[in-house]
């Protein structure tokens, strides 16, 4: 055998042991922990704090990556304190080591929030303990061109798998974007974490403060009638952010029971 052959079968030998150690690495399947998940109903939750986890995988070399997201709520003492994410436990999450623990490409502490509903009708699957902050399956979400970088998601469409139901009580004030082409989009949860200093109790005004892309509004509307967002028929719903990290889901049409 030339020694050109043997070098080259070398290199080959070297790529195979390559890609068989990185392989599992970039290729992640995500766990099964929604598969076991039973209705929940929380009520009172407006004002609450809380955070979501993701953990991410998925295959790292053709971007095809997707997140089970675990929330707080319900958890970590806030039933009586009502913030299921104190800064004791979320603040000491190192969240390099919870991708290792888990074998995951990534893990992405979504947090702390604030919600800005009424009420939840959820199904929660497996909990699972996150260096300990507990945490429960919630919903199964689309990463694919998405990044989880602090501004990645801002008016964008992103696509959620759940069976929620998230509702607004007669007399609640609710913020709402609307986009181009006339869909609502309301505010369910108020971020802490890129802006900490964000004034919960001044929120009616936050339209001001916004950087809304062309043709996209904000307004603050006190609502009439109680306001319910569902997912469609197939359990797909659709999330977008501002540009402080609150988060939004869509209305109208299969959404909600009316468009506010």
């Amino acid at each position: 055998m030339s020694k050109s052959i043997k070098w080259a079968l070398g290199i080959v030998a070297v790529i195979a042991v390559a890609a068989a150690v990185l392989y599992p690495k970039l290729v992640v399947t995500l766990p099964p922990d929604g598969a076991q998940a039973t209705p929940n109903t929380f009520k009172g939750t407006y004002g609450g704090r809380y955070t979501e986890m993701f953990q991410i995988g998925g295959n790292a070399i053709t971007k095809d990556l997707a997140a089970n997201v675990y929330n707080t709520w319900g958890l970590n003492g806030g039933d009586t304190t009502r913030d299921s994410a104190p800064p004791a436990l979320l603040d000491k999450i190192d969240v390099k080591e919870m991708a290792k623990q888990f074998g995951m490409l990534a893990v992405y502490k979504n947090g702390p929030r604030l919600w800005t509903l009424d009420w939840i009708e959820v199904e929660m699957g497996k909990e699972v303990d996150f260096g300990g902050m507990k945490a429960r399956w919630v919903n199964w979400l689309d990463l694919r061109g998405i990044s989880t970088e602090p501004g990645a998601a801002d008016y964008k469409n992103i696509t959620v798998t759940r069976h929620t139901k998230f509702g607004f009580n007669k007399g609640t004030r609710i913020s709402v974007l609307e986009d181009p082409e006339g869909n609502p989009w309301v505010m369910k949860s108020f971020s802490l974490i890129t802006f900490p200093d964000q004034n919960f109790a001044d929120i009616a005004n936050l339209g001001s403060r916004l950087k809304l892309p062309a043709g996209w509004k904000f307004r603050s509307v006190v609502l009439e009638q109680d306001l319910v967002l569902t997912p469609d028929s197939t359990g797909t719903a659709h999330i977008t952010q501002d540009n402080f990290g609150n988060t939004y889901d869509r209305a109208g049409g299969p959404f909600s029971n009316f468009k506010p």
